[in-house]
């Protein structure tokens, strides 16, 4: 009898014990605020949806999710920042095209690995660019459409110039896949971001430019701009008139051509699976609600929610496609 009284003292003892082992913190979380990291300045389109889904994750997690702004080094500060912290949930990142696809080539030392470093969540969006051009200069040229651009640029060759927010930028990418595809020579006049590159296209100091959809699309309806496609693999939802890059200039060599401005979720690699999961189950049912659809498409933003694993392997796809770029334009950032 005292043995048995023994033995279930001792087991009362250890259950206890064991069910505190089981309460990892992958099954308690969250228990406290989340950290979510944007490595862009505040007022972009990254911090705006960052803050957009911050608060609805909020509601969903039960616990604040704080929105920080960590930019410099074209994003790489604020995703090296998160690659180093903790892998326990409560520091995530919205990373990009850029801090995840491009910078690894751009730049001649990154303080990360786009891929080891990071356990993928969830794509958010996608931005097509849009190819436009000063409509003065289309009249003059005869140029209406890809074809016609891509004809007198063949018999041109150097004679249009396109100007980009900076070297390494996604216009100024575009532009270099649209010539290495399409065989033409046009002249890439960089400029100090996005505004001032858009306004020398408005201006007519610059013949075109591959610009972000949400900045354009206001100026391409006021006839301020003439748009001739967008280079993503889908036409856009805000402009669905205008064809795709490939349709466009199918026959040209610019079937397949695909690029646009990405953004989506990132945690710190190692981060335990069960928390990773119920970071995407949460994103994702945020993403596809009207409201997010609304506030994404105000910036010209297409929402694009997927599987860790799938957005693991655009990362992979993304980022020998624009190493190839990378090196072709001969665009580097030290």
């Amino acid at each position: 009898m005292l043995k048995k009284l023994l033995a279930a003292t001792v087991l009362a003892a250890i259950l206890p014990a064991t069910a505190a082992v089981a309460a990892t913190p992958a099954t308690a979380y969250p228990t406290k605020p989340i950290r979510f990291v944007v490595p862009y300045p505040a007022g972009g389109p990254l911090d705006t949806v960052a803050r957009a889904i911050g608060e609805k994750l909020r509601d969903s997690l039960g616990q604040p999710v704080v929105v920080e702004n960590k930019p410099g080094a074209g994003g790489n500060l604020g995703a090296d920042y998160v690659a180093k912290q903790p892998a326990d949930g409560y520091t995530i990142v919205m990373g990009a095209v850029a801090t995840h696809a491009i910078n690894p080539t751009l730049f001649s030392k990154m303080p990360y690995d786009p891929v080891k470093d990071f356990a993928p969540v969830t794509l958010v969006a996608d931005v097509p660019n849009v190819l436009v051009m000063h409509p003065g200069k289309a009249a003059e040229l005869h140029i209406n459409n890809v074809r016609e651009l891509v004809e007198y640029a063949r018999r041109h060759p150097g004679k249009l110039d396109y100007a980009s927010g900076g070297n390494g930028s996604a216009g100024h990418l575009s532009g270099e896949l649209f010539k290495s595809m399409a065989k033409v020579s046009m002249v890439h006049i960089p400029y100090n971001g996005a505004a001032p590159a858009q306004l020398s296209v408005l201006s007519g100091q610059t013949d075109l430019i591959f610009d972000n959809l949400a900045s354009a699309s206001a100026n391409i309806k006021a006839g301020k701009l003439k748009a001739f496609a967008v280079t993503t693999a889908s036409r856009a939802a805000a402009l669905p008139e205008l064809p795709t890059i490939a349709e466009a200039g199918k026959g040209l060599g610019l079937e397949g051509f695909d690029i646009s401005t990405w953004f989506g979720v990132f945690a710190p690699a190692n981060t335990p699976r069960e928390i990773v999961d119920r970071l995407n189950h949460d994103i994702v049912a945020i993403l596809k609600t009207d409201d997010m659809k609304a506030r994404l498409a105000r910036i010209g933003a297409q929402p694009a929610p997927t599987t860790p694993e799938q957005f693991g392997a655009l990362v992979q796809r993304e980022l020998k496609k624009y190493a190839q770029i990378v090196r072709v334009s001969g665009a580097k950032v030290d």
